[in-house]
């Protein structure tokens, strides 16, 4: 069976591999989509904190199950499933408190153990989600990127209430952007990319900023009577933008910080105390994939846009030069493991 393996930092290769078996409590699940996150970029340069080399990378992946291994009731052989990456114990203190997604023993698959982009992996029954009828496994695949924006905002308790301002109109920004609209909430994006802008605008953006040419926190000013935005989500993963969050959020704001960047950020203590901000990491999602697979169901997101190009799985190497070089014409590429 074919796998896409990062070896070491810049190269990638497409193996042979034997066909696994499914243990006990593990699904066999034939790969249908996977798509390529800024993750799997950042492996493949090397520059993700969390990988381990050699590695098959993937974490955004649907199919159909092929078998499941013993103990195994809630599924059998046909069965449409996304699977949900985050593996935990369910034994340390963040899982007792429902917080899964940043377990003490965390492993992520296509990170910390093999990942989705093999034609066959298998999964523990236990992240195996099963997908609705109505849903294509192309567009059951992106369940995962809407997920981390499901639970950033889960974190920061968006409601209609909120306006919010997400800085970065790529793929994040976007997932960020239409679940937050789902939410009832007022919108405002910047990016300093007019083109990016203009396709946040399609996906729903009710205001839109340029970044280096719009003074942000000026425009931003007159949101929620004068206060500002009452939510913040840096999408860009930029830690400079950090000190301007906290200037220009609202008292009672919420700010979601998204990226890893190891860089410090300077943020005034005066302010973070003096509108009482709540300033809330987000990592992964708190097995929130049940959640968004219903949304894409219900027709409640813009999902068929966000997949702008798609190349079997063998050539895996042109759709990551395409990404890299053009990032302009792409939002979610996807890989078809179906050769």
């Amino acid at each position: 069976m074919l796998a896409i393996s990062v070896p070491e930092p810049h190269l990638v290769e497409v193996l042979e591999r034997e066909v696994p078996r499914p243990a006990a409590g593990q699904v066999l699940m034939r790969v249908v989509r996977g798509g390529i996150c800024g993750s799997d970029i950042h492996i493949f340069h090397g520059s993700n904190p969390f990988a381990r080399y050699p590695r098959v990378i993937g974490h955004e992946f649907a199919g159909v199950v092929e078998a499941v291994g013993d103990g195994v009731e809630d599924f059998e052989a046909g069965d449409r499933v996304v699977a949900d990456p985050v593996i935990a114990c369910g034994h340390c203190y963040p899982c007792r408190v429902g917080r899964p997604n940043v377990c003490a023993n965390l492993e992520v698959m296509g990170v910390h153990r093999d990942g989705g982009f093999q034609q066959l992996v298998c999964v523990p029954a236990t992240n195996a989600v099963k997908i609705p009828d109505r849903l294509s496994l192309a567009i059951a695949a992106l369940a995962e990127p809407f997920s981390i924006a499901a639970n950033v905002l889960s974190r920061t308790a968006c409601g209609p209430e909120d306006t919010v301002l997400i800085y970065g109109a790529g793929t994040v920004g976007l997932t960020v952007l239409q679940v937050a609209k789902l939410k009832g909430a007022r919108t405002v994006i910047a990016d300093p990319d007019i083109k990016r802008l203009e396709r946040a605008e399609g996906f729903g953006a009710d205001r839109l900023l340029i970044s280096g040419q719009d003074d942000i926190p000026a425009s931003v000013a007159g949101e929620t009577d004068g206060l500002g935005p009452t939510v913040v989500i840096d999408g860009a993963g930029v830690p400079r933008l950090l000190d301007e969050a906290c200037r220009i959020a609202s008292p009672a704001g919420r700010i979601g910080i998204l990226g890893f960047s190891p860089a410090p950020s300077n943020v005034s203590q005066q302010e973070i105390v003096r509108k009482e901000l709540t300033l809330v990491g987000s990592r992964l999602s708190r097995r929130l994939l049940p959640e968004v697979l219903s949304w894409l169901g219900d027709g409640r997101l813009k999902p068929g846009a966000m997949i702008t190009q798609t190349f079997r799985a063998s050539e895996v190497a042109d759709a990551l030069r395409l990404i890299e070089n053009s990032p302009d014409q792409t939002i979610k590429v996807q890989l078809d493991f179906q050769e």
